[in-house]
C-alpha cells in the first residue's frame, strides 16, 4: 500500500506511540484524582498542555483539550454565539451575523447553519478559482455588525492557504470574534495566533492519535464561551469529561515533534509534492492544479504536502481510477463526505464544473512518504488510466 492521503489522517508517529503506552497500563490514574497516580497523570497533562502551547506560540492556560477539531470547532462557534445569544441582556444591540467561507470543513458549515435556528444570521462567502476569499467581499460582509468570523487557515481538500492575518485584522477592527480551524495547518506552516481569539487543532492531522484535539481560547482579552455540555468542567469549566491521559500525552509529544521537525519536514514535503506533480503531468499533460486559478502554476500558497489535481473533462472519473489502483490510497475529497457519492463541494465552490470536479484527485504526502513510493504510485495511476480509458 502506498499511502497518499495524509490530509485525511496521518499515521501515529512511533515516538508518539512510545510516549503514550505507559499511560494505558502502568500509569492509568485519573488526572482529576488527588492521590499519587492521579497527581502523576495531572503532571503529564500539564506537560502536554505546555508542549501544544509552545507549538502554537500561546500560553498553556489558553489550551483546552477536546475530542478533536470537530468538537473544538463546535465549542468555539456555538460557545461564542450562545454566550452572546440574541435577546441576552447587554449594553449593545446583539450581533447576529456569523461569517464563514463556502470551502470550510463540513463541521463549521453545519454549525453555522444550525445556529440560524437560534436567531443568528449565517453569512457564507464564496471563493475565487484559486480557493481564496476576495478581501473586498469579506470587508463588505463585515459592514453588518458581526459576532463571529470563522476562516480555515489551510483547506483540507486543496491545501489552499487563506491570508488569515489580513482577514483576522479586518474582522477584529469591527469588533468581531475571530476563530480559525488550524487542523491542517498547525506545525506544517508558519503561523501566528496573535490575530485570533479561538483556534482548533486536531491530533491525528499531525502524527498524533485520533480522538484528541485542542481549542485555543484567548485569555487577554478574555473570550467568553458557553460550554456545549454539562459535567465536572475539567477543562477550565469550558469542557467536561475525564481527560484521556494517553491521548493527551500523545498530542503533546506530536506537537513537540512538529515544533522540532516541522520546518525541515515542510521543505522535504514540498519537493515530494513537486515530484508527484511532475510525474502526473507526464501522463496528463493538461493536468490542472486545483487552487491556483491557472492551468499550470503550482506556486501560489498551498500546504507543502497537498496536491489536488483535475485530470481533465474527458476520460473516466477519478473514482474509477482509484478503484482500479487499490494499492494507492488517495481520495476524491474530504473523508467526511466520501460516502455521499457527490463531487467535492469545495471544488464546486471554486467554480469547477461537475465534469472537472468528478475528475479531480486529492493526493497528499507526509512524514513517511518516500520518493520511490511517489514514482511507483504515478506509474500505477498512469497505467490504470490507460487501461480503463482504452487509450
Amino acid at each position: 500500500m502506498i499511502y497518499l492521503d495524509y490530509l485525511a489522517t496521518t499515521p501515529c508517529d512511533p515516538r508518539v506511540v512510545e510516549a503514550m503506552l505507559p499511560w494505558f497500563t502502568r500509569d492509568f490514574g485519573n488526572a482529576g484524582s488527588l492521590h499519587a497516580p492521579g497527581r502523576k497523570a495531572a503532571e503529564a497533562v500539564a506537560r502536554a498542555r505546555a508542549q501544544v502551547a509552545v507549538l502554537l506560540g500561546v500560553t498553556a492556560e489558553e489550551i483546552i483539550f477536546t475530542s478533536g477539531a470537530t468538537e473544538a470547532n463546535n465549542l468555539a462557534i456555538k460557545g461564542v454565539a450562545r454566550y452572546r445569544r440574541p435577546g441576552a441582556p447587554g449594553p449593545e444591540t446583539p450581533r447576529r451575523r456569523i461569517v464563514t467561507l463556502a470551502t470550510e470543513h463540513k463541521c463549521v458549515l453545519q454549525t453555522v447553519t444550525d445556529l440560524e435556528k437560534e436567531g443568528f444570521e449565517p453569512c457564507v462567502l464564496g471563493v475565487g478559482a484559486d480557493g481564496r476569499v476576495d478581501e473586498e467581499a469579506f470587508r463588505q460582509a463585515l459592514e453588518v455588525p458581526t459576532l463571529l468570523v470563522s476562516v480555515m487557515a489551510a483547506n483540507n481538500e486543496t491545501g489552499v492557504i487563506q491570508n488569515l492575518d489580513v482577514l483576522a485584522a479586518m474582522a477584529r477592527e469591527t469588533g468581531a470574534t475571530v476563530h480559525s480551524d488550524l487542523a491542517q495547518a498547525a506545525g506544517k506552516m508558519p503561523l501566528s495566533l496573535a490575530g485570533l481569539d479561538l483556534a482548533s487543532v486536531s491530533g491525528h492531522k499531525l502524527y498524533g492519535p485520533k480522538g484528541i484535539g485542542v481549542l485555543y481560547v484567548r485569555r487577554r482579552p478574555r473570550v467568553r464561551l458557553q460550554p456545549l455540555f454539562s459535567g465536572g468542567g475539567q477543562e477550565r469549566l469550558l469542557r467536561s469529561g475525564t481527560l484521556p491521559v494517553p491521548l493527551v500525552v500523545g498530542m503533546g509529544r506530536a506537537a513537540e515533534l512538529m515544533r522540532e521537525e516541522g520546518a525541515a519536514e515542510a521543505v522535504r514535503l514540498a519537493r515530494l509534492r513537486e515530484r508527484l506533480l511532475q510525474g502526473l503531468r507526464e501522463h496528463w499533460p493538461h493536468l490542472r492544479v486545483n487552487g491556483t486559478g491557472t492551468e499550470n502554476s503550482s506556486l501560489l500558497p498551498q500546504l507543502p504536502g497537498a496536491l489536488n489535481v483535475c485530470l481533465g473533462e474527458r476520460g473516466p472519473p477519478a473514482r474509477a481510477l482509484l478503484e482500479a489502483v487499490p494499492e494507492v490510497a488517495a481520495s476524491l475529497g474530504s473523508a467526511c463526505t466520501a460516502g455521499s457519492g457527490a463531487s467535492s463541494y469545495v471544488l464546486r465552490a471554486m467554480g469547477l464544473s461537475e465534469a472537472r470536479a468528478q475528475r479531480s484527485l486529492r493526493l497528499s504526502v507526509g512524514r513517511f512518504t518516500s520518493e520511490d513510493e511517489i514514482d511507483r504510485a504515478v506509474a500505477m495511476l498512469g497505467a490504470a488510466f490507460s487501461r480503463i480509458s482504452g487509450s
